[in-house]
């Protein structure tokens, strides 16, 4: 069964000291690498939970809304329970899209500088 990845190596990657994590933390390398990561997943989580204290809320104080029928014993609530799930899932898998496009290059070029001690 062939891999994409080579087996792991033998030899431990070189250690950077205090001083190089504080410079890298300093970078606006660093910095855009952080920012981008903030851009993407706060405003999603913010939405994120507002959208559950949506659901919450009216299960809360809209019964007669949450219970209305929209097809046989399948009512309001059960769909936007249901909804809650599947957002949960696009949000991940979203965020697993937008890692490896942007996110993940960038850690790794910063990673392997501070390993190799470029």
């Amino acid at each position: 069964m062939a891999t994409e990845t080579p087996p792991p190596s033998k030899t431990q990657p070189r250690l950077p000291s205090t001083e190089e994590f504080a410079a890298v933390q300093e970078s606006a390398e660093f910095g855009e690498l952080r920012r981008s990561y903030r851009s993407f997943a706060f405003p999603l989580t913010v939405a994120f939970i507002a959208w559950y204290v949506l659901y919450v809320l009216l299960s809360i104080y809209a019964g007669d809304f949450m219970g209305t029928k929209v097809a046989g014993n399948v009512n309001v609530a059960l769909v936007l329970g249901l909804a809650q799930f599947l957002t949960t899932f696009l949000i991940a898998w979203w965020y697993a899209r937008r890692a490896a496009a942007h996110l993940d290059p960038k850690a790794e070029a910063i990673k392997s500088r501070m390993e190799g001690g470029a």
